[in-house]
């Protein structure tokens, strides 16, 4: 699967938000962000993959808790620097053992 061209130049200006959510109940599980290398992962191994701006790495979801998300479906936005991942998530999806990142309220 080639990476669109609208896609390919929204991260050619830095990264692009990636919002995972459950395919079966449409429920908003997190949102974070992907570069080039991460989207490609994604996409070849069907596992969400990330980039995280804290440690400057690449980072598999569930790849040291287990909670891993398949990914089923990707699609992106009209600008294209936002993807949705449609998933199948494994445990929690919050590092805080929460379903959802999603869970305060203002």
């Amino acid at each position: 699967m080639e990476i669109p061209k609208q896609i390919e130049e929204a991260l050619s200006k830095g990264l692009i938000a990636a919002i995972a959510q459950e395919a079966d109940s449409n429920e908003v599980l997190m949102m974070a962000w992907m570069n080039q290398e991460a989207l490609r992962k994604t996409i070849e191994t069907r596992r969400a993959t990330y980039f995280s701006r804290s440690r400057n790495e690449i980072w598999i979801k569930g790849e040291t808790s287990g909670n891993v998300q398949e990914v089923l479906e990707i699609k992106f936005d009209c600008d294209g620097d936002a993807v949705l991942l449609r998933i199948k998530q494994t445990g929690s999806a919050c590092h805080t053992g929460q379903k959802s990142c999603f869970h305060n309220e203002l």
